[in-house]
């Protein structure tokens, strides 16, 4: 479908692969099977972490929270993009996009923060086992999360109220599939470079610092795990903090590549591709990194599955 058809209506025209229609077809494949992973494995933990009184701990209470930003993440942005991919109409209204954008943004901040705290809540673990409970008591973990989703949807409002008064002189053409952040500076008829360094201060805030904040941390957590004389305890230790440095490398690395990164750097192509995988991939792969190596986990997920055979069978045997 031509783009140019569609430039005068309300609202903006998200692109896509629409030059691709085959790759569409595959993607659109994909990133069903990926959202289906992701709502099942996510929904999975919560329900553990929820059920099992041994993972009522503060580790598995940022678990839990991470898994319910997961759903919320991709579920932001993923019905949409299944539109845009499925069928020929490529068109959101304007309040729409302004809805994703802004929702879009606040979670992908939350996530930044969230991780930085989750490294904190293993370091004092960890480095300092036997004031753990006490320094992670029930009402800090709650502030701290009440913290990162309010500081995260400030920066969202600011950032995003920015990017929608720059003046698009009528362009309404997005070269995506969702209405992110640099497909809406890239169409501004004007000069974006205060949008563009507010973008980069910020950066520093939410990406740059929490993730110095988390180096540090493990760096303590490494000189502390050496020490241990207990090799299950080091064993123990390197899983749980091995699982949470694979998600940060694989987010982090993502969001600095696409948001820190000299504007023209990459292709548009790249950066589609670079969402698809922050958007989809990895919420997918957080509940397979959290359960590969935490037998905790383990046991509480076969608990979970075993409840729910036997509520099955149990319902059966009674309707027969």
């Amino acid at each position: 479908m031509d783009p140019k058809n569609y430039t005068f209506l309300p609202g903006f025209i998200l692109l896509g692969f629409y030059d691709h229609p085959s790759l569409e077809t595959v993607l659109s494949g994909v990133v069903t099977i990926f959202y289906l992973i992701t709502l099942v494995g996510n929904t999975a933990i919560i329900l553990a972490c929820l059920l099992d009184a041994h993972l009522h701990t503060p580790m598995y209470f940022f678990l839990r929270n991470l898994s319910f930003l997961d759903l919320c993440f991709t579920t932001s942005a993923v019905p949409q993009m299944l539109v845009n991919l499925w069928g020929p109409d490529k068109t959101i209204s304007y309040m729409g996009c302004v809805i994703q954008l802004y929702v879009y943004m606040w979670l992908g901040s939350i996530e930044c923060l969230l991780l930085a705290v989750m490294s904190y809540d293993r370091f004092t673990a960890i480095c300092r086992p036997l004031h753990y409970l006490v320094i992670m008591s029930p009402s800090l973990c709650l502030r701290m999360i009440i913290i990162v989703w309010g500081i995260s949807l400030a920066n969202s409002v600011v950032l995003c109220t920015l990017t929608l008064n720059l003046p698009r002189c009528g362009n309404n053409v997005l070269n995506h599939f969702l209405c992110e952040f640099p497909a809406i500076v890239k169409i501004a008829c004007v000069d974006t470079m205060a949008v563009e360094m507010s973008v980069f201060a910020l950066g520093i805030v939410f990406v740059l610092t929490p993730l110095f904040l988390i180096l540090i941390s493990y760096g303590y957590i490494a000189r502390a795990v050496l020490r241990m004389k207990s090799k299950a305890g080091q064993r123990k230790a390197m899983n749980t903090c091995g699982s949470h440095l694979t998600v940060v490398s694989i987010f982090y690395g993502t969001i600095i590549y696409m948001y820190l990164r000299p504007g023209n750097s990459a292709s548009q192509d790249q950066g589609k591709f670079l969402t698809l995988f922050y958007t989809i991939i990895t919420p997918s792969l957080n509940p397979l990194i959290y359960t590969l190596r935490n037998k905790d986990m383990q046991s509480a997920l076969r608990k979970l599955m075993r409840v729910d055979y036997v509520s099955i069978k149990g319902k059966r045997r009674w309707q027969s």
